[in-house]
């Protein structure tokens, strides 16, 4: 048996290098001219770097390191020996592991392990096999308890790609967001990557952007959704071009208002990212509407609500009824085409909102009224679950939740369907669009490329997430 021993270290003169690079400016200054007073941005800090190095502590199965703040990580031996980043247990190309995990012994100990301005030095005793691991990439990956969220404090879009340790987050907001408006030029995403990637920390941040100086064809809007990713094939086709004409059994293809909704909350994994451009509309008898939103004569305003401020406002409000939604699962249905009937995988369906189970954060909104399936959940709940969305209800139609605008030809919408839910007034005349959905695992991994791109030369085995 190892006995116990501690690893006094002795403190740097300097700084040690820290393993992430400064965190990018804000999107809102970056792309946008005007302040928003009332949204509040949510990111976790960065990791910091370390100014001395670090204490560690050695048991039978485990190291302890108490960090320059006072906090302690403890990895197992397990843990670290199959996490391993060297040329013989990891591919440095494919960024896959090599090493054969099950034949690591359960109860592997080191030989000897050193701290050093490099990392962690481990000698496996049983091999004569060595691994480091960077003192950042440890902090990033300790997997003690006060890294995670309390028991049951829920948190509303502080995850996501590279908000950990870059300082990225989300920027929840109301009706407000109409004085910013987060924009970039078609042309600008078409020739640089750098304006895609403006692009996309937009639909990150605020779950949306506006695309402006497009040409009013399908052909380029096409065109500029597959600099993301590839288009979604579903029910609907891939490539949409469509007026009001009933083409597909949604009340999408007809001229009436819809409430704020998700698309697809019937699916097991959801439409990702959701293109609107307008091509034209027109009406032969000159009516003149005037919407009672943007003052458009002849309707036809947009809506978008942040799935994730209103899910925060009735936490905020009603935390018994948010966590009914939170926990009953509401079943959906598509079955307006005689060659289509979808129903969820899951017969129970899909809760409205999804946490993850480590951090407690929210991270996907699922809500269609006009789409939900007969209700069924246990006779005492019924009452419950009304009550909850007739709470939610009010909070997602409420004016200072709800941001409406007017489509423009030339102008393309994106937005998050993940998280922002969107609508429409009713219109009249003839209105022709366009648009796709995009993969949401695909428009992470164009984000998460971008980033690392824009932060680091090339691809690193110790890059987050790997």
């Amino acid at each position: 048996m190892w006995s116990k021993r501690s690893v006094l270290l002795r403190h740097l003169g300097g700084l040690l290098r820290p393993a992430v690079r400064a965190a990018p400016k804000s999107i809102a200054s970056a792309s946008c001219s005007a302040h928003i007073p009332r949204v509040r941005t949510l990111a976790t800090q960065p990791v910091e770097p370390l100014t001395s190095l670090p204490q560690v502590e050695s048991s039978p199965k485990s190291v302890a390191i108490t960090w320059p703040s006072g906090t302690t990580s403890r990895f197992h031996y397990l843990w670290l020996r199959d996490h391993c980043r060297c040329a013989e247990c990891y591919h440095a190309t494919t960024k896959q592991r090599l090493l054969d995990t099950f034949q690591i012994p359960t109860g592997i100990q080191p030989e000897r392990m050193s701290a050093t301005p490099d990392g962690l030095h481990v000698v496996w005793g049983n091999e004569q096999h060595t691994s480091v691991f960077p003192w950042q990439w440890l902090m990033r990956h300790a997997y003690s308890a006060p890294k995670q969220a309390p028991s049951g404090e829920l948190t509303f879009g502080t995850s996501g790609v590279g908000a950990a340790s870059h300082g990225y987050g989300k920027t929840v907001w109301g009706s407000e967001i109409a004085s910013v408006r987060p924009t970039v030029e078609y042309e600008g995403v078409m020739e640089s990557d750098d304006v895609l990637l403006d692009w996309l920390n937009n639909i990150d941040r605020y779950g949306f952007s506006f695309v402006s100086g497009m040409p009013t064809t399908p052909e380029a809007t096409e065109a500029v959704i597959r600099r993301i990713a590839f288009i979604r094939e579903t029910h609907y086709g891939g490539f949409w071009d469509f007026t009001s004409d009933l083409a597909h059994g949604d009340t999408a293809y007809t001229d009436i208002a819809l409430g704020a909704h998700t698309d697809t909350t019937y699916f097991t994994d959801p439409a990702g990212l959701q293109m609107f451009h307008l091509l034209h509309h027109y009406s032969k008898d000159q009516t003149d509407f005037r919407d009672k939103y943007t003052g458009t004569p002849l309707g036809g305003s947009s809506l978008l609500v942040d799935g994730f401020y209103a899910a925060q406002q009735l936490h905020a409000r009603h935390p018994e009824l948010y966590n009914v939604l939170r926990t009953t699962r509401l079943r959906g249905h598509s079955a307006g085409d005689e060659d289509t009937l979808i129903l969820p995988l899951l017969p129970s369906g899909y809760t409205v909102f999804e946490h993850d189970p480590l951090s407690n954060d929210l991270v996907l909104v699922r809500y269609n009224n006009s789409d939900r399936s007969v209700l069924q959940v246990d006779e005492d709940k019924v009452e419950a679950v009304y009550e909850a969305l007739r709470a939610w209800n009010a909070i997602i139609t409420d004016p200072g939740t709800e941001y409406w605008f007017p489509l423009q030809p030339g102008t393309g919408m994106i937005f998050d369907n993940h998280r922002v839910l969107h609508g429409r007034s009713q219109f009249v005349g003839s209105r022709r669009l366009c648009g796709a959905y995009v993969p949401h695992d695909d428009y992470r991994s164009k984000l998460s490329v971008l980033r690392n791109r824009k932060m680091h030369d090339t691809r690193s085995v110790w890059d987050e997430g790997l």
